[in-house]
């Protein structure tokens, strides 16, 4: 039996919380034991929504669990095999570091850190921990960019021309730290660092990036963002981010992708594809969000002694020295910058 122990109870935690008691009423060997967070709220079901719908419906019993303020106190009070964080980006390194020096696995969510720096460091601990780290880079497992990765990597269509990702949505709510810009990062860190690591995921690093940025929110950081990606192999690559789409606008997020035999787009929630030659079609695929697949890989493989090797800390890592060359090109006005 896996016991796990979750770390922080806003939006994110409770969806990753909600897709845990999934996997044990399905029969997965795996039991999480332990909440934890600062806000004794929260620990009850306190606290509020995010810019996705992912609530399954079925009410939890938050009466079920042992229930911890402090992380080094539910580190000694429980016997744990696997802690996941989701706490605010500025304390992802410090608690990653912290739980893997005390021995367990850590699946920690997404953006891995605030820099390079910080990545190096939770790096570091696990390997010295001899724990397994994985960061919660959700696309990776969400079937619609599964599903386009398989054609990128088995050259159906033939090799990619153009692409183009986007997301946005209202200006997000879940709490203070998130809109200050030296803690989250703005939409650059914390919403467009979704599709820069799928860019990474499916073509690898880029030469340089040139990425305008403009800052609504004062002292978020960056809150609209388009960013254009240089390869050798010169396919034009693109992605834009926006969170001040507010009043009823929801959230969205989708791709455009050409190959050279064909195209697909995935919008509103429906990934079509046209051939160059022959009749367009719908990817049939799984209806449920990247959360879950995520949290069953992760799960499933500790429990088989497997190693997490779809969202792996040095590709995560590679992310973020994109977003920061991203960043840095942004406060030069969009200027080319080489990504390390």
């Amino acid at each position: 039996m896996l016991n796990i122990g979750l770390i922080g109870l806003g939006f994110m935690g409770k969806t990753h919380l909600e897709n845990y008691l999934r996997l044990e009423r399905e029969g997965a060997p795996i039991r999480v034991v332990a909440l934890c967070d600062v806000d004794e709220a929260k620990l009850n079901g306190g606290g509020g929504g995010g810019n996705i719908d992912t609530s399954s419906g079925n009410e939890i019993d938050y009466g079920r669990f042992r229930k911890y303020t402090s992380v080094q106190a539910m580190l000694e009070g429980e016997r744990l095999d696997a802690v996941d964080i989701t706490l605010p980006t500025f304390l992802h390194r410090d608690v990653a570091v912290q739980c893997l020096n005390s021995g367990v696995h850590v699946l920690c969510e997404k953006p891995m850190a605030m820099n390079a720096e910080e990545c190096d460091a939770m790096i570091a601990a696990a390997e010295a921990s001899g724990k397994q780290l994985m960061i919660g880079q959700c696309l990776r497992f969400w079937p619609a960019y599964v599903y386009l990765r398989e054609l990128v990597a088995g050259g159906k269509f033939g090799s990619v021309t153009s692409a183009h990702f986007y997301r946005g949505g209202g200006t997000p709510s879940w709490g203070p730290w998130v809109l200050q810009n030296e803690k989250g990062g703005g939409a650059l860190l914390d919403m467009h660092v979704h599709d820069t690591d799928v860019v990474n995921w499916l073509f690898g690093k880029p030469e340089a990036v040139s990425c305008y940025g403009r800052n609504v929110i004062p002292g978020s950081g960056y809150d609209i963002v388009s960013t254009h990606y240089r390869f050798a192999d010169d396919k034009i690559v693109s992605s834009h981010v926006d969170w001040t789409l507010n009043g009823d606008f929801g959230f969205e997020m989708g791709y455009k992708v050409n190959f050279e035999h064909g195209n697909i787009q995935f919008e509103d929630g429906v990934v079509s594809v046209h051939p160059n030659e022959g009749q367009g079609f719908t990817a049939e695929l799984p209806a449920d969000h990247g959360y879950y697949y995520q949290l069953k890989y992760f799960a499933e493989a500790l429990v088989q002694g497997l190693p997490l090797d779809t969202a792996t800390p040095a590709s995560t890592k590679e992310s973020i020295e994109i977003v920061t060359a991203e960043r840095e090109s942004a406060d030069r006005r969009g200027e080319w910058v080489a990504v390390p």
